[in-house]
């Protein structure tokens, strides 16, 4: 008789642990608090960009080219050993060399002008972006 008890309350306790406290409240007579409504709102943040400064502008000295043929080449020695003071030291280049040289300087002059365009791109891009932003809050503060 004690077990059968024990059994009784064993299974009431188990039942009602497992249907949860939301059946009592509709047995005893109460409805459940309804559930607060949930507001999903998206928000598009805009990200500052920082823009690094450009960097100064290259400033080139221009070398001195001189152009030595065999007809040329004593006065040549002579002006330089005047200006120089005793020593010669050449640095020579052949013309295929030189043409070799020009390309290589017209292909820096095109890869850094067609980066600067992409910076300005992004530049461009960027503060349209931020005047839209600043004209539909300006809109929005006068309503």
């Amino acid at each position: 008789m004690y077990s059968t008890q024990l059994k009784t309350i064993l299974l009431l306790s188990t039942l009602l642990t497992i249907s949860g406290c939301s059946t009592l409240g509709n047995f005893w007579g109460k409805e459940p608090p309804a559930p607060i409504p949930v507001e999903i709102k998206t928000v598009e943040v805009q990200i500052p960009i920082t823009h690094p400064t450009m960097p100064r502008a290259i400033d080139l000295k221009e070398p001195q080219w001189y152009v030595v043929s065999d007809k040329n080449i004593d006065t040549f020695l002579e002006d330089i050993r005047k200006q120089n003071a005793g020593g010669i030291v050449f640095v020579a280049m052949s013309v295929g060399d030189y043409e070799l040289m020009s390309y290589n300087m017209q292909e820096i002059r095109r890869y850094v002008n067609q980066l600067k365009e992409v910076v300005i791109y992004y530049r461009t891009i960027n503060t349209k972006e931020e005047e839209v932003v600043e004209d539909e809050n300006a809109d929005n503060q006068e309503s």
